[in-house]
């Protein structure tokens, strides 16, 4: 797997549910029950932002710098763009990140981000009522990438239990799921964490 690729195809797919976002719509509820629309969309430029630090400057920070956003969705579509462009601009393999003071090889950063951004566009479609699976390939890699980087001690602090799904449900479905997600119950989001 390659994880610039990965990186890559997360980012537009998530780029393709935020350009569903329609003008007036911040306060929807979304399938994280801790963020209107407006807050998610803070949350994934959040989390572009660290990914481009960590690109760039070999760093990234615990605590991100809370600034106003005017158009969290333009803000979003804007550092896509500089992250691919640091992504594409890294010198070489086997390069780390320090995070808080922990090193991190910048691939397994990248795979990471990329789970977040495409999980989150595929929040972003739902709670905009034009729901978008992530394209199976795509999520089958970033599946893999989840049960390597998401373990026992992250459920019910940052991910919910995961959700159990049908044995054909597609690889989309799957990634939701063990993240927490479920596309398929008529549950409200309030059974949803982030």
């Amino acid at each position: 797997m390659n994880s610039g690729e990965l990186l890559e195809r997360s980012l537009a797919y998530a780029l393709g549910s935020v350009a569903t976002v329609p003008p007036g719509s911040l306060r929807r509820a979304t399938p994280c029950a801790r963020w209107n629309l407006g807050e998610l969309l803070g949350h994934l430029d959040d989390a572009l932002d660290a990914l481009h630090e960590g690109l760039t400057g070999g760093r990234i920070g615990l605590f991100p710098a809370a600034e106003g956003r005017a158009d969290p969705a333009c803000d979003f579509r804007r550092r896509a763009c500089a992250l691919l462009g640091a992504w594409v601009a890294l010198p070489g393999e086997g390069r780390s990140v320090t995070v808080g003071d922990r090193p991190l090889d910048v691939r397994v950063m990248a795979a990471t981000g990329a789970v977040e951004i495409a999980v989150h566009g595929w929040d972003v479609a739902q709670a905009c009522g034009r729901p978008r699976p992530i394209p199976s390939g795509l999520a089958a890699e970033l599946l893999s990438v989840a049960q390597c980087v998401v373990g026992d001690e992250d459920r019910g602090v940052r991910f919910a239990e995961p959700v159990g799904v049908l044995s054909r449900a597609d690889a989309s479905d799957r990634l939701v799921a063990f993240l927490g997600r479920d596309s398929f119950s008529g549950r409200g989001w309030s059974a949803f964490r982030e």
